[in-house]
């Protein structure tokens, strides 16, 4: 088992994450203390010391860490292939290793086990595998799974992919998605780009099995270099996994780490109408994320990502609209948009308009 982990940021070491009992400890290099940034700001400010994690929320990691780690479908595959090379016994710092350098974001972990992405893929095979995983059965290519989904968040099968020297995430059908899952969150890609939402390019890539796989290309990703990227439930250190927030909470959080950015305000306004009215009530505190840059020394709330259709098993928003999670209305949003500082007739007519665009190209999924 590792014991500890040094940090890099695009060839600059950060800092070392340690174990300590049930919890991880970590401290900032002195070099970056000098010439580097707060990696969370609220949790991780930019000064010496030992920092540890107040509770267990992210299984002992801060969640800028947590951010790094995959969720249960990549988690999923990392445990099918520890097991098949032989390897019982691992924690989060093992789990850190083998993601290594091709996590979200643009935090890598050294020592790295982790094995490259190549540049071609079978996506109707890597369905047809996914398939398999997901119903418990053997796979004969858990090495072909893991190498390009075993550092992916989220829940449905993703492979992390190269496509003409750029890197992509393509999407793929979990057993629970609706039907034609990848068609349904292009179009959405495409009505969000309608209505100014600020959403990465997409594609649909053909299959001899389905309608298309979703593909999005990557934004912590520029040219040869990598962008620190960190979510809505690190900074605030939240259990996205259940609701905790409402979204009046990040129009707040957006303010403070945006330093009040109001073009990043009112996209947070355009996705939350969005989202109401196309029925994405997945909205939780992990689905929305800041990117640091560097030359302004400040974040900004990230391009938009996993807008598409999609439930709760209780049937609300997991992330509350003045304090609801469901029969929302257009007053729900205004209030929300006004008491963040937006202009009442801006939040009335982008509503109004998002409702309208929504209900014409988005029927068929939302009826």
């Amino acid at each position: 088992m590792v014991n500890k982990i040094d940090i890099y940021y695009n060839g600059r070491i950060i800092g070392t994450l340690a174990r300590l009992k049930n919890k991880y400890a970590f401290e900032y290099n002195e070099k970056w203390i000098k010439n580097g940034f707060s990696i969370s700001p609220f949790s991780l400010p930019l000064k010496q010391g030992v920092f540890v994690p107040d509770d267990m929320t992210f299984n002992g990691f801060f969640g800028v860490f947590a951010d790094s780690l995959p969720d249960s479908w990549g988690n999923l595959l990392l445990d099918r292939y520890l097991k098949k090379i032989g390897i019982k016994e691992y924690d989060g710092l093992d789990r850190l290793s083998f993601i290594g350098n091709i996590g979200m974001g643009a935090l890598e972990y050294v020592p790295d086990n982790k094995m490259e992405i190549k540049d071609e893929i079978d996506f109707d095979l890597y369905q047809r595998e996914a398939d398999l995983i997901l119903n418990n059965d053997e796979c004969n290519n858990i090495d072909l799974l893991y190498k390009y989904g075993g550092s992916s968040g989220g829940a449905r099968p993703k492979a992390l992919v190269k496509i003409d020297n750029e890197d992509w995430i393509t999407k793929f059908q979990s057993k629970y998605d609706i039907k034609d899952s990848g068609l349904c969150e292009y179009e959405y890609a495409n009505v969000c780009k309608e209505i100014g939402i600020n959403i990465p390019d997409v594609r649909l890539f053909p299959s001899k099995i389905s309608k298309g796989f979703f593909g999005i290309k990557r934004f912590d990703r520029y040219k040869d270099k990598k962008i620190h990227m960190i979510s809505a439930a690190a900074l605030l250190e939240a259990d996205f996994r259940s609701p905790c927030a409402d979204y009046l909470d990040l129009f707040k959080l957006t303010k403070i780490i945006t330093k009040n950015n109001k073009s990043n305000i009112e996209e947070l306004y355009l996705r939350m109408c969005f989202n109401v009215y196309a029925n994405n009530k997945d909205d939780h505190l992990k689905n929305f994320s800041f990117l640091y840059d560097e030359d302004t020394k400040t974040y900004r709330l990230s391009p938009a990502y996993d807008m598409t259709y999609s439930n709760t098993y209780y049937g609300e928003h997991t992330t509350s609209i003045n304090h609801k999670g469901k029969n929302i209305d257009i007053n729900d949003l205004v209030i929300v948009g006004t008491k963040s500082g937006l202009d009442k007739e801006y939040c009335i007519n982008k509503a109004k308009l998002i409702k309208e665009i929504v209900d014409n190209k988005l029927n068929k999924y939302i009826k």
